[in-house]
């Protein structure tokens, strides 16, 4: 095998797991780290550079990171690297003069956003520090999109909500409330704009057209009904509700329920648990507030008499599971479950009646519209799509960081550049070595349990819709939590010429990740070593030959965790301790001035 190109950016970025598995790349152990010192302002503020909304996804972010994490290689629980994010925002200090700013003299170009959502949000807090004229058109009265309508005030306050938010439009942000776009091509045609960018996610609900439907008031399209509690147009439910789905949706509107007034709460699973769609601490969210999920049952006909909705009839199903994968299904009986109200939570949909057909926006066969997934413009030049609206439901990490990609192809197209010809990623090493047995970082193991969130007692959470359920962390709570991070971003960097093959390292490595083989066959390599490969998917690191032997050293980068004990037991040094920082490219980091602006 040939030796290892570290040099390529995201051979390191790739063994931070946490890292690579969110979409915004967000520098997830530096954050703990100064978590950890009590710099909470520090980790907002590296938070906010990549997610923008530290605060509002440490409530509600999906969590890519956390199944990533390599904690769960030595014990079952990752960190909590969700929850340590809102610890950062609940303790931050004052911002003052530390966050983004936009210039008192514009640049001359204007950039209409459709939505005032997450995706539109970023792209303007992008854009505006650069000199964009930047216009939010929002057909509510309030900013947040779907992360106010559609996210129970009991996960996310509106107060945090209305902070964030407030950042950015303080830029000079203009937004214009009430005043939703009826036609894309008026747009286009009369508003002067350079570049418009569509996020508007995907609000239309999923229909489930059963005998039954339109004969009763009392069945709900999910998101629909929670944007009617938002805005305070609901404020009741009858005692017995069926949720039909078993996504996160279904999860809020079953919590939602029982804030209403609902006495029973079923959610209905067409399949089994395996494979519900909904995040398992939403699944327990529910359950520890008496929601009954059950399973193999699929909907038939909603039982309607003399316009009364008295129940649902469904099918008892029995499925034959492989590895996984359903290989069969079967029908068993039918029951009929007595209900008050049906909540329809079965998925989302793009809809863009506002949208003509004939503007040079294609769209594919699923209505979505043909958006290049790097630069996020459609076939019409000057038209970007981000988040929901982009690929359909995802989460809103994934529509922070489309809002980044689509800000800096708005940016080059304004300043006449190739909109392809972006800044590729970058990586920095930094050693960490402070003495010769000293770092700047703590690597001792520290076998702590995962922390439980404290929540508020099941008597108090329902005397109010907008109750927030979860307390937070507190300082000494965080930096407990924070101690089970391994400091994956912390590399080991091995130096071949240095390397005497004193074999120091492979004795003192407490996984056996390390090696010295002659094998040059990658099969063959893999046989050699100490330990098995546990995921053999993830390349071996290869040094170049050893200057004794010519041996290579190996390393099995899935298997270490970053103690750096073979830097401190190397004898020449040839192991190092060095932090890695992934330089993703933004808006800023393309523009020329505000770069100088920055040098100077």
């Amino acid at each position: 095998m040939k030796p290892t190109n570290t040099s390529d950016p995201n051979y390191y970025h790739r063994i931070v797991d946490c890292q690579w598995a969110c979409p915004a790349h967000t520098d997830v152990p530096e954050y703990i780290r100064l978590i950890a010192q009590g710099r909470y302002t520090d980790a907002y503020l590296l938070n906010r550079a990549s997610n923008v909304f530290p605060a509002i996804l440490g409530r509600v972010c999906d969590r890519p990171c956390e199944p990533a994490c390599r904690r769960t290689r030595v014990e079952d629980k990752p960190v909590a690297i969700c929850r340590l994010k809102r610890v950062a925002a609940d303790l931050k200090g004052n911002l003052d003069g530390r966050l983004p700013r936009a210039p008192a003299v514009k640049n001359g170009k204007r950039v209409a956003c459709i939505g005032a959502g997450p995706a539109s949000l970023t792209v303007a807090n992008d854009l505006a520090p650069l000199g964009y004229e930047v216009t939010i058109f929002e057909q509510y009265e309030v900013p947040g999109g779907l992360m106010r309508s559609n996210i129970p005030a009991f996960r996310l306050p509106q107060h945090v909500l209305d902070e964030e938010i407030g950042m950015i439009v303080d830029m000079g942000v203009q937004v214009r409330f009430g005043q939703p776009i009826r036609s894309l091509r008026t747009l286009l045609e009369q508003g002067g704009y350079d570049a418009v960018f569509v996020g508007t996610g995907a609000p239309k609900g999923k229909e489930l057209e059963l005998p039954g439907r339109h004969e009763t008031n009392r069945i709900h399209i999910g998101i629909t009904w929670l944007e009617s509690i938002a805005f305070g147009h609901i404020n009741s439910i009858g005692e017995r509700v069926l949720i039909i789905g078993v996504g996160n949706t279904a999860m809020d509107c079953c919590r939602s329920s029982l804030r209403l007034g609902a006495k029973s709460v079923k959610v209905m699973a067409r399949k089994p648990r395996g494979f519900f769609k909904a995040s398992e601490w939403e699944l327990e969210d529910a359950e520890e507030e008496q929601v009954e999920i059950i399973v193999n049952h699929a909907p038939k006909t909603f039982e309607v008499h003399d316009g009364r909705l008295t129940g649902m009839r469904f099918e008892q199903m029995e499925y034959e599971v492989v590895a996984g994968r359903i290989k069969s299904e079967r029908v068993i009986g039918e029951v009929v479950i007595p209900c008050d109200d049906v909540i329809l939570a079965i998925g989302q949909e793009n809809a863009f009646p506002w949208i003509e057909r004939d503007i040079g926006v294609a769209f594919d066969k699923w209505d979505l519209p043909q958006v290049d997934p790097t630069t996020f413009q459609s076939t019409r030049p000057g038209v970007f799509f981000g988040g929901d609206a982009a690929q359909g439901p995802k989460n809103i990490i994934w529509a922070v960081e489309h809002g980044h990609q689509a800000a800096v192809s708005i940016h080059k197209l304004c300043s006449g550049e190739p909109i392809t010809e972006r800044l590729p990623p970058g990586i920095s090493l930094s050693s960490r070595k402070m003495g010769i047995h000293e770092w700047s970082y703590k690597n001792d193991y520290a076998p702590i349990e995962r922390r439980l969130m404290p929540h508020v007692s099941l008597k108090e959470r329902f005397k109010k819709i907008n109750i927030e359920v979860e307390l937070g962390f507190t300082a000494e709570q965080a930096a407990q939590e924070a101690q089970r991070c391994l400091n994956c971003d912390v590399q080991t960097v091995f130096d071949a010429k240095l390397c005497i093959e004193c074999d120091a390292c492979i004795d003192i490595c407490p996984v056996d990740c390390l090696s010295i083989s002659a094998a040059r066959d990658e099969t063959e390599l893999r046989a050699t070593l100490r330990a098995p490969a546990l995921e053999p998917t993830q390349p071996l690191f290869v040094s170049a030959p050893l200057p004794q032997t010519k041996r290579a050293m190996v390393k099995d980068e899935n298997l270490c965790v970053h103690c750096g004990l073979c830097a401190e037991r190397c004898p020449t040094a040839a192991w190092d301790m060095q932090k890695s920082t992934v330089l993703w490219p933004q808006a800023a980091d393309e523009d020329v001035p505000c770069q100088q602006a920055k040098r100077a």
